[in-house]
């Protein structure tokens, strides 16, 4: 019993050993948040590849499309872009059915959002 308990103890705490961002997100391990990040450079790329298999085409989830600078712009304005992806209480964790997105990735967009959010 003592060696089930030892062996399972053991197993239990590996298991959280390689919980970290750079094995979780690989892409991040090499990533800088750009200093300049723009809509169409940073921002939409972004969106494109981890959110816009839900919220794009024709039947968007939530009715939240994030295809374009004219949508993406109501989410930043009433605070829910970031609050989803930050997982932050009281909003909608995104993405949904995935893991966090990475800090870098997270740092692009809160900085083209400190830079105005602007569709350049």
């Amino acid at each position: 019993m003592k060696s089930f308990v030892l062996l399972l103890s053991l197993t239990v705490l590996s298991g959280c050993y390689y919980d970290n961002e750079e094995t979780l997100y690989p892409e991040s391990a090499n990533c800088t948040v750009p200093t300049t990040s723009t809509f169409s450079v940073n921002v939409l790329p972004l969106l494109t590849n981890r959110c816009n298999s839900c919220h794009g085409g024709s039947a968007p989830s939530g009715g939240i499309i994030l295809t374009s600078h004219t949508e993406v712009i109501k989410y930043v304005n009433n605070g829910s872009l970031m609050g989803s992806m930050n997982q932050t209480s009281g909003y909608s964790a995104m993405p949904k059915n995935s893991g966090k997105m990475s800090s870098c990735e997270i740092g692009t967009i809160q900085e083209w959002i400190d830079l105005g959010a602007l569709n350049n």
